[in-house]
């Protein structure tokens, strides 16, 4: 069976790094807020070109922080509204209404999975404050398009960019505006994946960092002070010192992705089978390769029979959800096609040669 994801091959690559610093921060004795999470803060801020990270728990979290930061700075308000892409992954809402925030759903491009700029505007209103694009699968939005739309507006930028750790916009990094805010996750699955929960949020703005490196620390900067009502949300010393393992391998990681990438796209010869659109810049980093197909049951269980795993990303789209019930009449036709159709095959650094040929075989066969 080739796995969608074999988490226990690819951290066993890093065992004796792990070991290594597993005793460093025992021997320490410092499990919070130490030198691994200054380390990786340190490390990641400068991967991404941004002047400050804050590790934080997990890449949700990460999300609501940012937003309550800007309600605290008074750049936002309890009630405004985002506008989120409408086929994204149910955390993005969930941070949006976690801040007490109103979400806007916006269709995506059925080519690149990602919102569609052109649709944005006509959503905006007199209470839009922000716009949340999410990188899905590890492709980058037209933050030109999406920015620029930002300006003329006055409205804040928050990227989800929990699957695109890596990803490059047009030879920049991701930190295109200086009051934007990214956020991340390193739930174990992800390019950079910790052994557990964490995540962190990247920016240039000195007055939001400063917000929430408080915020994520019950409010407090300095102990027993609290300047803000703040939360428990703290990227753990432990994860901070995998990630420190991790990161110097991730540019590398993501090449060998992007190379599986590039033999799927060039060698997938069926008319059944929609590939995902890619113009081979370095904006995606495959944190997922999705391919769509009319009948996705049916191929998912003629792979499942040719022992190839997959997955989908996502079933139900968040209006269909019953958590979201005020929703679920509405209609989002481009997001319900690509919620029906979707199918995850696998692609991961530790995928084999053998193993590329075989996927491409077997669903040029179907």
């Amino acid at each position: 069976m080739i796995k969608f994801l074999d988490l226990q091959k690819i951290n066993a690559q890093y065992q004796d790094e792990f070991q290594q610093k597993m005793k460093l921060v025992l021997d320490k004795g410092w499990f919070i807020l130490g030198d691994e999470v200054k380390q990786f803060e340190t490390d990641f801020a400068k991967f991404t070109k941004a002047k400050h990270c804050i590790g934080v728990g997990n890449g949700l979290e990460a999300l609501v922080l940012i937003f309550k930061a800007y309600i605290q700075l008074g750049l936002m308000r309890k009630g405004d509204e985002v506008i989120v892409p409408a086929n994204t992954y149910v955390a993005s809402i969930l941070a949006v209404l976690q801040a007490d925030l109103v979400p806007v759903l916006v269709e995506p491009k059925i080519e690149t999975f990602n919102i569609n700029p052109d649709l944005i505007s006509e959503k905006i209103t007199s209470k839009t404050k922000a716009i949340l694009p999410v990188h899905l699968y590890g492709q980058l939005c037209e933050m030109d398009k999406i920015n620029e739309i930002a300006k003329q507006h006055n409205l804040l930028v928050v990227e989800d960019a929990a699957q695109s750790h890596g990803a490059i916009f047009d030879g920049r990094s991701q930190n295109l505006e200086f009051r934007n805010a990214q956020a991340y996750s390193f739930y174990p699955g992800k390019n950079l994946g910790a052994l557990g929960d964490a995540g962190a949020i990247t920016t240039n703005d000195e007055d939001l960092a400063k917000v929430l490196y408080s915020l994520r620390n019950y409010g407090s900067e300095k102990k027993y002070q609290n300047e803000f009502v703040g939360v428990n949300s703290r990227l753990d010393e432990i994860q901070a010192a995998f990630l420190n393992v991790k990161l110097p391998y991730l540019n590398e990681d993501n090449h060998k992705r992007k190379t599986i990438a590039k033999r799927y796209l060039a060698e997938i010869k069926n008319d059944k089978i929609e590939l995902p659109f890619w113009d081979f810049s370095n904006n995606h980093v495959f944190h997922l390769f999705v391919i769509r197909t009319e009948n996705r049951n049916k191929l998912q269980e003629y792979l499942k029979d040719n022992e190839i795993d997959t997955m989908i990303h996502y079933p139900i789209p968040p209006h269909k959800q019953k958590a979201f019930v005020e929703w679920n009449n509405l209609s989002f036709p481009i997001t319900e096609k690509m919620h029906a159709e979707v199918l995850s095959i696998p692609i991961s650094p530790i995928m084999t040669k053998d193993e590329i040929s075989k996927v491409i075989q077997i669903l040029n066969q179907y």
